[in-house]
């Protein structure tokens, strides 16, 4: 019969960190099981492992990635039915005017659309997108407002 050796005078309590009394039963069925085994073998019967930590993430402040740009329903699907080709001109015409800035997405919300950018925007961004949304055709300028996002949090 062979015995279990173990690492550094390690006690099987101790390999396996849990009560002696399931150790030792482990340690009778099964008396030619590797401490490493048997530490498997009782994680699973026990279900001892650790959750993963949760990590939340948040923002203190206005998350100013956001612009909110208000308008009405019909200006809305109008802009909405070639969005696509609006990020495209909107990145292009930040470019030209050697902005960092960059538009992530557009999404169609409630009361108008959100333009998603990929760093915080400044005024200056934001006068560049409003005047590029109120300049598109077949859109009614008189009607649109851009802001920045007043989230408070942002999980």
């Amino acid at each position: 019969m062979k015995t279990v050796k173990l690492n550094n005078k390690q006690l099987y309590a101790q390999a396996v960190n849990s009560k002696v009394t399931d150790i030792l039963k482990l340690k009778e069925n099964y008396p030619n099981l590797l401490v490493k085994k048997m530490k498997n073998i009782h994680k699973i019967i026990n279900n001892s492992d650790k959750p993963k930590p949760k990590i939340k993430i948040t923002t203190k402040g206005p998350l100013q990635k956001q612009i909110i740009v208000l308008m009405d329903n019909n200006n809305k699907t109008r802009f909405m039915a070639s969005f696509s080709s609006h990020i495209t001109n909107l990145n292009r015409t930040l470019k030209n005017i050697k902005l960092n800035i960059v538009i992530d997405y557009i999404h169609p919300e409630q009361n108008g659309i959100t333009i998603v950018t990929n760093q915080v925007v400044s005024s200056s961004d934001l006068r560049v997108i409003e005047n590029y949304v109120k300049n598109v055709n077949d859109i009614n300028s008189e009607n649109i407002e851009a802001s920045i996002s007043l989230n408070l949090n942002h999980t």
